[in-house]
């Protein structure tokens, strides 16, 4: 069954839990879950293991739902989450975009679904898309800092966490419910259109069916293509062909894209216990902007990718209320993922496929006075290869199996939480003649924990401090990559003899809320010891691992070392004043990292200090809004990167609610980049090559009845 003994030991754990909820007969639904038919409170985030209100968690959150989300709704989960206090995107083109937490991307952020992870190659290379579409979200739940550890050793960055309702949570009031969506976008011709089914067949069974549909054009950037230099470089030419790429402006080639999805659910919700499945399958097919050439003698492939997912879930929860325990819940899925690198003369180039199951037991503990808590295991298993001619990796297997556990106490105006996470990783490669020779298997056992606690100050105010141990694992990737990746253009280099990464961490908060206004602070500073990295070296390096031929990209080698993160994140919310039936709301967020591996200088791709604001006037069934998002020049970059300019957008949005009594029916009518600036995202990889959307003017319909 796996040449790793954990394997079976995580299976018959998956097994086990399967079994629990099978003889429940009644259930109460989980109260902090997200709800489409009951007014649910936005602060309650559930991602927290247990849910608390925003405000008390001890690092950075953010929860996107209801007309936020719809009005920041885009085709991929990085462009969706791209404005929120913290995050940028890897934004290589429109399609495949995805979200960067504090700096961190990769393997150093997680992206879930329910709390179970994407099973795509997303963390591979910055060109492969996640496997989640955020059409389907009824909410967004991003947590930063410690308290994303629970959720794998891998979440140094952070977690995000799509919430969606394709395994029920609640019994529909009406006979058949309906939500949809429908979105044009001018600057990619975008059509999209989405909705989702529920209907009850008792008063304790529902059933869910949902389905979506996306088509883009180019990408209209408003803007010249290239950058300045790049330019430059190309008008010098002496090829016609290259000369003509100094003028490229508008749209971006090659970064359109069609993408299907279709899912169904069904739950069992008693009061002594629920249970549901669902089953989905994804299709996707888009293209990867091109990296032209700029000098005589090079290429420029236009690669179109071709994502395709078969995936099945099960959630179930078993209310104890008992002395000890109060409910156990388990969550668990599986997936069959592969994507075909198709070039532009048809031909399949590479092709990747991944399986991977992740399941997560949570036994939450009885309240007892002020204290509470939870503890858990999860497994996780992937099995993944690539073949075809840019096959970077040999086959590899990675098992994975956690336990964990929040304790938190209460003692008034002082609260104190406790984690602690002990994870044991297999990760195996196979003997391959042309990548990898012997046959490869590392074992990891890594240990993290954080204690914190917070201070009310004063009503409504809290003072809030964390500190953190965490070790990771390195990835397949960082330890066995031997051949030329195309997604990065480099020849990339792994180390199977990777120590652990450890890292030492503080984190501050400050949030105050009161009669119109909301303060959210953090300020954060991470030491890390064998911080994986990886660095231009001289093609030397790479040539006798290329068998002595000569190398078609240059050569990164992934190394280990010292490194530094700090940075800081605010985020405020003031009512200036009452206009009628209209609030009229001042909101503003600021961001910023600084990191720098010892010896070496900047760390790669980190985004710069950051500002954005906004003036609402909010309304009962209108709304109107104003905002901006400036990005500060970034100068302070590795060695082989280039700087990236300064940029404003300005954006304005009116949305309206038609019906009296019907909240989540809204019609949005936005306009993003007004002014039609050049922007480029410092975090990407292709930002040289790929500016972000120009003027795009966004018309959104969402119904639910």
């Amino acid at each position: 069954m796996s040449r790793f003994p954990m394997l079976r030991a995580g299976c018959a754990l998956s097994a086990l839990c399967l079994a629990v909820p099978a003889f429940a007969e009644d259930a109460a639904p989980d109260a902090a879950a997200d709800s489409k038919y009951h007014d649910q409170r936005a602060d309650i985030v559930v991602t927290a293991l247990i849910p608390r209100k925003q405000g008390d968690i001890l690092s950075g959150t953010t929860v996107v739902t209801g007309e936020k989300l719809t009005r920041e709704l885009r085709t991929s989960i990085g462009e969706t989450l791209a404005r929120q206090p913290g995050v940028s995107a890897t934004s290589f083109g429109p399609n495949a975009s995805r979200p960067i937490l504090r700096g961190f991307q990769g393997e150093r952020v997680r992206i879930l679904t329910d709390g179970i992870g994407s099973f795509d190659v997303s963390n591979t290379s910055v060109d492969h898309a996640v496997a989640i579409n955020p059409l389907t979200a009824d909410r967004i739940e991003i947590l930063r800092g410690p308290a994303a550890l629970l959720y794998g050793s891998s979440a140094i960055g952070g977690v995000v966490n799509v919430i969606d309702s394709r395994i029920p949570r609640r019994v529909p009031d009406e006979p058949v419910h309906i939500d949809a969506i429908g979105t044009y976008g001018s600057a990619s011709n975008e059509r999209t259109g989405s909705g989702e089914v529920e209907v009850p067949l008792s008063d304790k069974f529902v059933v869910h069916v949902d389905g979506s549909y996306t088509k883009t054009g180019n990408l209209d950037t408003g803007s010249y293509i290239l950058t300045p230099a790049l330019r430059a470089q190309a008008a010098a030419s002496s090829d016609p062909d290259i000369q003509g790429l100094s003028t490229l402006h508008g749209k971006l080639p090659n970064s359109a894209a069609e993408t299907w999805e279709i899912a169904a659910g069904a739950a069992l919700i008693t009061d002594g216990g629920n249970l549901g499945f669902s089953v989905a399958h994804t299709d996707n097919l888009y293209g990867v902007p091109v990296r032209y050439a700029v000098t005589d003698g090079g290429e420029a492939e236009q690669v179109r990718l071709h994502m395709k997912q078969d995936r099945v879930d099960m959630r179930a929860e078993l209310p104890v209320n008992g002395d000890i325990l109060e409910s156990i819940r388990f969550r668990a899925g599986f997936a069959d993922y592969q994507h075909q690198e198709i070039e532009d003369t048809g031909e399949v180039g590479t092709t990747f496929y991944n399986q991977s199951m992740e399941s997560r037991l949570e036994l939450v503990q009885a309240k007892r006075g002020g204290w509470d808590g939870a503890v858990g295991a999860q497994f996780f298993t992937r099995k993944f290869y690539v073949v075809g001619e840019e096959k970077f990796l040999p086959r590899n297997q990675t098992d994975q199996i956690g336990i964990f556990t929040l304790q938190s106490l209460d003692l008034g105006t002082t609260r104190i939480e406790v984690g602690g996470r002990f994870e044991h990783t297999d990760v195996g490669a196979d003997a391959d003649e042309t990548l990898f020779n012997p046959s490869y298997s590392r074992s990891f056992d890594t240990v993290s924990g954080s204690i914190g606690a917070s201070h009310e100050l004063a009503p409504g105010w809290r003072l809030g401090l964390n500190l953190s141990r965490t070790e990771r694992a390195p990835s397949a990737e960082e330890l066995f990559a031997r051949g030329n990746h195309a997604g990065t253009q480099a020849f990339e280099v792994g180390n199977p003899d990777f120590n652990k990464e450890k890292s030492w961490g503080i984190e501050g908060t400050l949030r105050g809320q009161g009669t119109g206004y909301s303060v959210s602070l953090s300020a954060y500073h991470n030491w890390f010891s064998g911080y994986i990295y990886d660095a231009l070296v001289a093609d030397d390096a790479c040539l006798a691992v290329n068998g002595g031929a000569e190398l078609e990209f240059p050569c990164y080698q992934y190394n280990q070392a010292d490194a530094r993160y700090m940075g800081f994140e605010a985020e405020a919310t003031v009512k200036v004043a009452q206009v009628g039936g209209y609030a009229i709301n001042v909101d503003g967020v600021a961001d910023y990292v600084r990191a720098t591996i010892k010896g070496t200088g900047p760390a790669p791709r980190i985004p710069p200090l950051r500002l954005l604001g906004g003036l609402e006037a909010q309304g009962d069934r209108l709304s109107l809004r104003a905002e901006f998002e400036h990005d500060f020049a970034q100068n302070r970059t590795a060695e082989t990167e280039t700087d990236t300019d300064a940029f404003t957008l300005v954006n304005a949005s009116i949305s309206w609610k038609p019906l009296k009594d019907n909240s989540r029916t809204t019609l949005t009518l936005s306009a993003n980049n007004i002014f039609d600036v050049e922007a480029r995202r410092a975090a990407s990889f292709l930002k040289d090559y790929a500016p972000l959307a120009g003027r795009d003017i966004r018309l959104t319909a969402r119904l639910s009845i």
